[in-house]
């Protein structure tokens, strides 16, 4: 009789604990925190361009975008940041048409220096615009191709650390550049992930909430392998995108027993998808945990009025309570709903207030989770084998047609 062995030991909480300390001698974005801005600062006030314009894909511009969409509802920027990703020819002209390219900075994000979607909207862009050192700069590791090319045509460079994953990116120079340009405060960003670090690490108050959290879902994942992000505010839609990729890439994985793992994730947007999602969760399989997320203070006292709309008596205690009143009362009526029914796990998140401080605290949170599921179901968090065939293949493809 032959046996496979294809079960792992779930260590304990220290054990665990100790290994997420021992990444951070060659994980690299623990040390993002901590950096020194003050290049980036410097350089950010010498672009005068209004338009911000990101090239790049998945890690390279998600986080920025989940900052960027979170801020951008509350702030006034004197900068408009724009994002082009896909190359669906539709999208991209569109987004194209909306932007005046002759007063714009060119921000190309690649840490491989090779991503082919960045390159080829690169050359797209240069077919249509002179870029060069007066409105480019180029993002990629020290060594990469890209940044051969912004070095042999005289383009400001900043480096991606080897040791920094895309998706482990956003407090690098591929969010604080482009982010820094516009007028957000990278400082208060780096305040609020370096608050979330040292709690977690010095066993502070984020320790045991986000320890506990990932062996949960590591006990229960063959049950709830299905993990759902409810945020109730489109200011976080952002951030869904981006904790999708986070959560994907990092945890799809093979372990080191050969058994596949498998916690997908999904983001919904609250109360619009109360009209859709909701009914599946309420009563469908139950398979899945959700998360939900609240803003505490949304900053705005807009109302709803009353006497605008004739027939409609019966819905008058709406009347004269603020929008931010309505969505957190929605919020609250939805957990208690989920709370009730007893058997689907989920927790509440809130976030005190929109500004770079918490959502740099939300972030880094939930890079820390992920970092510690990966050591719990013993995987390599920090990898993407399983979409480089993909690429390989396509390749082929178009060398050879």
């Amino acid at each position: 009789m032959k046996y496979s062995k294809n079960f792992y030991q779930i260590k304990s909480n220290d054990e665990i604990f100790q290994k997420v300390k021992d990444e951070i001698d060659y994980v690299g974005y623990y040390s993002l925190p901590s950096q020194d801005t003050s290049d980036i600062k410097k350089y950010a006030k010498t672009v005068t361009q209004k338009n911000i314009v990101v090239i790049g894909i998945g890690g390279s511009t998600l986080g920025t975008y989940a900052i960027y969409n979170f801020l951008n509802k509350t702030n006034t920027y004197s900068k408009k940041l724009y994002f082009l990703e896909s190359t669906d020819p539709m999208d991209l002209n569109s987004r194209i048409r909306e932007i005046d390219l002759l007063d714009s900075c060119f921000v190309v994000i690649s840490k491989s220096g090779t991503t082919i979607e960045t390159i080829s909207i690169f050359k797209y862009l240069s077919s249509l615009v002179n870029i060069n050192q007066s409105n480019c700069i180029i993002i990629s590791e020290f060594d990469s191709k890209l940044t051969k090319y912004a070095n042999n045509n005289d383009i400001k460079t900043f480096s991606i650390p080897k040791n920094v994953g895309g998706r482990f990116s956003v407090f690098s120079a591929v969010g604080l550049v482009p982010l820094a340009i516009i007028g957000v405060n990278i400082d208060e960003l780096l305040k609020g992930a370096k608050e979330v670090k040292n709690s977690f690490f010095e066993k502070g108050e984020h320790y045991e909430p986000t320890i506990q959290k990932a062996r949960f879902l590591v006990e229960n994942k063959n049950k709830f392998n299905i993990n759902v992000i409810f945020s109730y505010s489109t200011a976080l839609e952002g951030f869904n995108k981006w904790y999708v990729q986070l959560w994907g890439e990092s945890l799809g994985k093979i372990n080191i027993n050969k058994t596949k793992q498998s916690h997908t994730p999904i983001g919904l947007i609250g109360p619009v998808d109360q009209h859709s999602f909701l009914q599946l969760i309420m009563e469908g399989k139950r398979d899945k945990t959700v998360t939900f997320i609240k803003i505490n203070d949304f900053d705005d006292t807009t109302k709803i009025p009353s006497n605008t709309l004739n027939n409609f008596d019966d819905l008058e205690y709406i009347d004269n309570i603020t929008f931010s009143e309505l969505i957190d009362n929605q919020a609250n009526s939805t957990i208690q709903a989920v709370q009730d029914l007893k058997d689907i796990p989920c927790d509440v998140i809130t976030i005190k207030k929109v500004d770079e401080y918490n959502i740099a605290k939300l972030i880094f949170n939930y890079q820390l989770l992920v970092s510690i599921i990966g050591q719990f179901v013993q995987i390599d968090t920090y990898n993407q084998p399983g979409v480089e065939d993909g690429k390989i293949i396509l390749k082929n493809i178009l060398q050879n047609k």
